[in-house]
């Protein structure tokens, strides 16, 4: 177990996304010997480290980059996906071995697959207009992004949309919905993001938590290669 800073400092505030990324975020924490948070009936939204030098807050997914960006939080993990949505400006240091999917343009099957330069208009559901326009805006292409919160894959089945753009892990939801993958915008994993301020006026306990994840995870792919050259 690593402290990260002696004496009476303030702890150091580290935002998690609620759900399965905050869960991973906390094992690969602790397996590099950072502090864990004190167990909890799962209602706390802010749950401290036994030895107090770590706070952690149990955000939405999709407001860890502000917590971020606004100094809420000194550091945060969240989706590729969720920070280049939301555009905010933070140091990235360190990607994270999770969260593994891909952010992708998927149309019915039985739609023709037209390149996109010649598409006119197409209507487009999305849960993240932002990287979406950006992505159609670099093809030349003037979308109509259609902004939801819910399942988008509802979109093209009920004439809302033409075509989607969401995240895909198995392709399953996709497939039972008659939808197909036709472009991958942005290929997803977990990122550590720090405030800009705090990488300097909390350094040392922002680049111990750094350097424990750096090498705790330099050290679990010399393990993975070494025995993956052994069988």
């Amino acid at each position: 177990m690593t402290h990260l800073h002696d004496g009476a400092c303030e702890p150091l505030t580290i935002a998690l996304p609620k759900g399965r990324l905050a869960d991973q975020a906390i094992d690969l924490f602790a397996a590099a010997g950072l502090p864990r948070p004190e167990l909890d009936n799962g209602r706390k939204l802010i749950v401290e480290s036994a030895d107090r030098t770590v706070r952690y807050v149990l955000a939405k997914p999709s407001d860890v980059p502000t917590f971020v960006e606004y100094g809420a939080a000194d550091l945060g993990v969240c989706g590729l996906d969720t920070l280049r949505e939301s555009q905010r400006h933070v140091y990235e240091p360190l990607l994270l071995p999770f969260g593994y999917c891909r952010l992708s343009l998927a149309a019915p099957a039985d739609r023709p697959d037209t390149p996109l330069r010649y598409e006119s208009q197409p209507r487009v559901a999305t849960k993240y207009p932002n990287l979406t326009a950006d992505f159609f805006r670099a093809r030349g292409v003037n979308a109509e992004i259609i902004a939801l919160s819910g399942s988008v894959e509802l979109g093209p089945l009920v004439g809302l949309a033409d075509l989607i753009v969401d995240l895909v892990e198995t392709g399953d939801t996709l497939r039972a919905n008659g939808l197909v993958e036709t472009r991958t915008i942005l290929e997803v994993q977990a990122v550590l993001i720090a405030n800009r301020a705090a990488y300097h006026l909390k350094r040392q306990a922002v680049e111990k938590v750094i350097d424990r994840l750096r090498h705790h995870l330099t050290e679990r792919e010399k393990k993975e290669t070494w025995n993956g050259g052994n069988h």
